[in-house]
């Protein structure tokens, strides 16, 4: 009794199946081929998202590779020779006439201290001094006031160069505009750029003139910047721009931080000189007090320790109130 309807049951589930597995287009109106079209797109969308996140990958790669060896060639760049330290404080004597000229100021301090009659032994002590430490104490004032004077005006060039950029104007013209307007030493520092373009160097090895001219960090952003864009492309004007607020930023801590230990160096300085202050006030109230001191070999020892141990003090303060940013 049950046989033909199970029979006829089981061939109304086949028929059934047949018709879902043959024609799923007529039950599902199309569904399946938009299924497969979003898929598709789904599948070309994340190749392409794999795409750009591989070319960032390699971009922050090469960014990471480019920073290491600026920075290490600016480390090796902290330790510098003669040659080196003239050509950073923008002088344009050479090494050797400047070794003879300290030579010449050394041999001068001592003959002025023998006529005054300074001991024999503390008069090489001075001209030596004098004809070392003096003139590259000179030289350094001078590298750090060249680079203080780059550091004024490198936001404004860099602003200039993207507003060049932004125009349409290629890189070189915008340097070129930079060279042209704006102020000492970045005006002579971008035409070397140029300069050395002309004779046959990249981008890339040009800006590292400027590196080898001024060694700072911000000068180092900007070289990386470069170079990264020369050799992996990208928005120029946009790393520009972000730089110039990097470097506007860091002229306002520095200048944040000038104000904050102004107090420190003057209470410095006051501490320093108070020595010489009581000396002078002393000898003009009572001038032989202190002749012990000159006359005396005992005091002469005296007078020498103790003006060691005030160079010692000096150097302590002077590192002290001077802040690295």
């Amino acid at each position: 009794m049950f046989g033909p309807l199970l029979i006829a049951l089981l061939a109304m589930v086949v028929v059934g199946a047949l018709g879902f597995a043959l024609v799923p287009s007529a039950i599902s109106g199309g569904r399946a081929e938009q299924r497969l079209k979003a898929f598709q797109g789904d599948v070309r969308v994340n190749r392409l998202e794999q795409d750009a996140s591989r070319t960032r990958d390699q971009r922050r790669k090469e960014l990471q590779q480019t920073l290491k060896s600026q920075t290490a060639a600016l480390n090796e760049k902290k330790r510098i020779t003669l040659k080196q330290m003239l050509f950073q404080a923008g002088m344009k004597i050479k090494p050797a006439a400047f070794v003879r000229n300290s030579v010449i100021l050394g041999a001068l301090t001592f003959g002025l201290l023998i006529v005054v009659q300074v001991p024999i032994y503390f008069a090489p002590v001075f001209a030596v001094a004098a004809g070392y430490l003096l003139p590259r104490m000179y030289v350094s004032r001078k590298r750090r006031k060249y680079q203080d004077l780059f550091l004024d005006e490198l936001p404004n060039a860099v602003e200039a160069i993207v507003r060049g950029v932004k125009t349409g104007l290629p890189l070189n013209d915008s340097m070129r505009v930079v060279a042209k307007d704006a102020k000492e030493p970045v005006k002579s520092e971008f035409a070397r750029v140029l300069d050395q373009q002309s004779v046959g160097m990249s981008m890339t090895e040009a800006v590292a003139v400027l590196l080898d001219r001024v060694p700072l960090p911000e000068v180092n952003f900007f070289v990386v910047v470069i170079t990264v864009q020369q050799q992996a492309g990208g928005n120029l004007s946009e790393a520009l721009g972000n730089l110039a607020k990097v470097l506007r930023n860091r002229k306002k801590m520095k200048q944040k931080i000038k104000a904050m230990s102004s107090e420190a160096k003057a209470s410095a300085g006051i501490i320093g000189s108070l020595p010489f202050v009581v000396g002078i006030l002393v000898s003009l109230t009572s001038p032989s007090y202190l002749a012990p001191l000159f006359v005396t070999s005992l005091g002469n020892i005296w007078l020498g320790i103790g003006v060691v141990m005030l160079s010692a003090g000096v150097f302590v303060m002077s590192k002290m109130v001077k802040f690295d940013y």
